[in-house]
């Protein structure tokens, strides 16, 4: 079968996120994420560590700790993993609402904050999705702030990118868990609908890829046969 272009696989990305939603009863990506945690390990490192040479100055400088010293490190250090396990809180990223004047880096970087703040709440699955998605969106970036705002392929993707990938992941998260297993007209539970509109969402993203890079691909190509033509055996270059 022929790929589908982008107009056909947005418009099955709008009809899964208009099931989604119509289904709801109440309610780039793992660099990012490996990142925070590798901070948060550090700074528990470095508090360990310090209550470790806190003990030992305190037993070199004035005495042996005993067993009640080595009772409060060790207490120390239990309230120190505590306490970056829980803090510092991470807060929900600003996002601010999307509109046709919002410039295009605006969007795409939105989408990878959202993407990078709300995957660890999604399901393995979905963050896959999504972690492939948050992997196509720095390409995008770049060459959609070279287009004109008004052309209707950079209009898809910001579209895509700016409204209805956030929105589907807002509806996903009203959805209570114990509403989740619940299957719909299609047989799809809450996770398989989102899973399958992530994957609709990232073959639009990639059809608009393809097509960008088919543009540059044809413009190289004209300009190279121009060169050719112009240049090669016995043209202006070879004359003199």
């Amino acid at each position: 079968m022929p790929p589908r272009g982008v107009e056909d696989t947005l418009a099955r990305f709008d009809e899964i996120t208009a099931r989604l939603d119509g289904h709801v009863p109440t309610r780039p990506a793992a660099r990012a994420h490996v990142t925070r945690v590798g901070k948060k390990l550090a700074n528990i490192a470095i508090a360990v560590m310090a209550v470790i040479a806190a003990t030992i100055g305190f037993g070199l400088i004035v005495g042996p700790i005993g067993w009640t010293g080595l009772f409060l490190a060790v207490l120390a250090i239990i309230c120190v993993l505590v306490f970056f396990s829980v803090f510092p809180r991470e807060r929900a990223p600003k996002r601010v609402q999307y509109n046709e004047q919002l410039p295009t880096k605006a969007v795409v970087q939105q989408l990878g904050t959202l993407l990078n703040h709300r995957r660890t709440a999604l399901p393995a699955p979905a963050a896959m999705r999504v972690d492939a998605i948050g992997q196509q969106l720095p390409l995008l970036e770049n060459r959609l702030a070279e287009m004109d705002a008004l052309d209707p392929l950079a209009q898809d993707a910001r579209r895509l990118m700016g409204k209805h990938l956030p929105d589907l992941i807002d509806r996903y998260e009203k959805v209570p868990a114990a509403y989740r297993s619940q299957r719909d007209g299609d047989g799809l539970t809450v996770d398989e609908r989102l899973v399958a509109s992530l994957d609709a969402a990232r073959v639009a993203l990639d059809d608009i890829g393809a097509r960008l890079h088919k543009q540059d691909i044809d413009a190289f190509e004209t300009q190279g046969r121009f060169i050719e033509s112009r240049y090669k055996d016995g043209g202006p270059a070879g004359s003199e």
